[in-house]
Order: C-alpha cells, then sequence, then structure tokens
C-alpha cells in the first residue's frame, strides 16, 4: 500500500489536470494488456496495424507492461488543461541526473539493452524520447483525442461538483476502488509499499486517464508533484459507434439534423467541434442547438472560455426509445 501523508496546505492544493502526455504513456501499455481489450479493443485494432516502428520499440523499452515507469516521463501539468507541446517541454527540461536515475531503476526491473546507452548519454535520451513520444501520440492519439477530451472533462466537472457537494471524504470515496481518504492520509492498494514522510505543500495533482484503466497509477517519487491517475467515468462509451439517426422515429419528431446532433452529444461537445463532425456551418448549428436546449434534449455548460453542449438524459431516452431493438420490443 501506498500512503501519502498531507498537511493542511497540502488538502489546499489538491487539484486536476487533464495530460495527452499521460494519455500517450498509459497507452503503450495498453498495447501490450490482454486486459486492456475488454475496454479498448476498437482502438487496439485502429491503431495495431499503423503504429510500429523504431518510435513504439523505443517506448517499450522505456515503460513495460508492468511494474515502474519513469517519473519523469509523465511530468504535473501546470493548468487543468495543458497541450502535447507544453508536456514534451517539461519532459526535455529534466535534470539529466534524474533521468539516468529514475532510467537506471527502470533498468533495475527490466533491463532492457535500450536502456544503457540512454542512462549514458541523458541528453541523447531526452531527445529521442520527446520525439518517439510526439511521433507515437500523432499516430495514435491524436485522431481520437477530441472524444477522449470531451470524456475526460466530463469526468472533471462530475469530480469538481462531487468536491464542491461533499468535501475532500466524498471526492475520494467515488475517485476509484484503490483510493481511500483515511485521516490526514491518502491510501493507494498497490503490491508495494511506500509510508513516505508528510508531503510538503505540493498537494495532489489528480488526472483522469482513458488508459490507466483499470488501476490507479500514482506519482510519489521525490521531486515530482504527487499525482494519482485515474479511470474517468463513462469509459465504456469512448468507442461506441454512435447510432444512425437518419432514418429513425426520432428523425421524423424533430428532424434529421436534430436528431444527429443529439446522437452525437453523447460526450460534450462544443460548437465548433460538433460542427465539423456534422458539416453544418456554426450559425445554423446554433439554432438547431437553442431549439434543442428549450426543448430539454441537450443542455450546455462552460468550460473555461468554450461552451460545451450535451445531451440530458430526456435526450437519452428519446434515442433509446428510438432504436430498432426498441421499436421491436
Amino acid at each position: 500500500m501506498i500512503t501519502l501523508r498531507l498537511n493542511a496546505g497540502d488538502v489546499g492544493r489538491i487539484r486536476f489536470a487533464l495530460s495527452p502526455i499521460w494519455e500517450a504513456v498509459t497507452s503503450v501499455r495498453a498495447l501490450s494488456n490482454n486486459t486492456a481489450r475488454s475496454v479498448h479493443g476498437p482502438w487496439l485494432q485502429k491503431v495495431r496495424p499503423i503504429i510500429e516502428g523504431p518510435d513504439l520499440t523505443l517506448l517499450r523499452a522505456l515503460i513495460p507492461p508492468v511494474g515502474y515507469i519513469p517519473d519523469f516521463m509523465t511530468p504535473a501539468p501546470p493548468r487543468r488543461s495543458t497541450s502535447l507541446e507544453s508536456g514534451l517541454a517539461a519532459i526535455a527540461a529534466t535534470p539529466h541526473h534524474l533521468v539516468a536515475r529514475e532510467l537506471h531503476t527502470l533498468y533495475v526491473e527490466h533491463p532492457d539493452p535500450v536502456l544503457p546507452g540512454l542512462i549514458r548519454d541523458p541528453a541523447r535520451a531526452l531527445s529521442e524520447i520527446t520525439a518517439a513520444i510526439s511521433s507515437y501520440f500523432r499516430r495514435a492519439i491524436e485522431p481520437d483525442w477530441r472524444r477522449m477530451r470531451a470524456l475526460l472533462q466530463e469526468d472533471l466537472a462530475f469530480r469538481l461538483d462531487e468536491l464542491a457537494g461533499g468535501g475532500i471524504e466524498r471526492l475520494f470515496r467515488t475517485l476509484h476502488p484503490s483510493v481511500r481518504f483515511h485521516g490526514d492520509a491518502i491510501e493507494i492498494d498497490r503490491p508495494y509499499c511506500c509510508h513516505g514522510e508528510p508531503l510538503t505543500g505540493q498537494g495532489v495533482l489528480l488526472v483522469p486517464c482513458v488508459f490507466t484503466w483499470p488501476a490507479a497509477l500514482p506519482v510519489t517519487g521525490a521531486p515530482h508533484v504527487p499525482t494519482i491517475t485515474y479511470p474517468p467515468r463513462g469509459l465504456g462509451r469512448l468507442w461506441e459507434d454512435r447510432q444512425d439517426t437518419t432514418d429513425s422515429p426520432l428523425a421524423d419528431l424533430v428532424g434529421r439534423t436534430r436528431a444527429a446532433i443529439v446522437s452525437h452529444l453523447d460526450l460534450p461537445m462544443s460548437t465548433t467541434h460538433l460542427a465539423h463532425q456534422l458539416g453544418v456551418s456554426a450559425p445554423t448549428l446554433s439554432v438547431h442547438l437553442s431549439i434543442l436546449r428549450n426543448a430539454g434534449l441537450v443542455d450546455s455548460r462552460r468550460d473555461g472560455r468554450a461552451v460545451l453542449y450535451h445531451r440530458t438524459r430526456l435526450g437519452t431516452q428519446l434515442l433509446a426509445a428510438s432504436t430498432p431493438l426498441a421499436q421491436s420490443a
């Protein structure tokens, strides 16, 4: 078990963030994890034919199927939502002695022949690692990143509501089965132990991560910000095919475009993203969204400067009743 002991300053600095880097790193592990097929099967089937090459060979050496991953490869995002580029810059800025130390820790546990050369030349290691992550992300993650990000943002909204409505105890009670808040400590069930000294005021970073499923993965080694990644809510919806509403009863009721809007909003989207998905202009889409919102089929919430639309429970019920299976029942 891992125990993170909090002081008053740490409790006030518990925060959330999204991380494209975390998704890239944990997805490499998912490629070698048979358990991942049950949730990420469609993604695995799509990306495996297009990602083999030197970049993936290097990343597999750095990210074994189980066990330790060098902590410098998953830097703490400074803000709630950050770009791939900022994450790569943070990796590139890692002190060389820390790179060598963490790669040596990995080599002791997983003696891959690629690692000794990287340990001897940390500058080269950082250059090759950031280039490999960037190339891999573009091919394996970026095509689906908007949809992943929408799911992660939806999870963040839920967690912040939990924190506001029930405090830190409720937040951790619903975060992940292996994570508990007890007294002045966060306890994480893992197959190794770490009963560290009290944290030093950095707080704890909580990162929803699609490919960490089914585990919660911690980062606890100094000097890194203590971090816990966990699977987001609703992960089972991520790779589902959307329902074709072209000739559905819902399309007869509200029109084909509005029915398609309801179908696409299984995860939150901005007007720009949704307009691109549907091939309609943003002004036309805004009119449809206004009508659907007034009817109670969709709703919206603000996320920073963006407004995200999502399907309501009523919209989901109408869509479900419009399926061929529901009609034949």
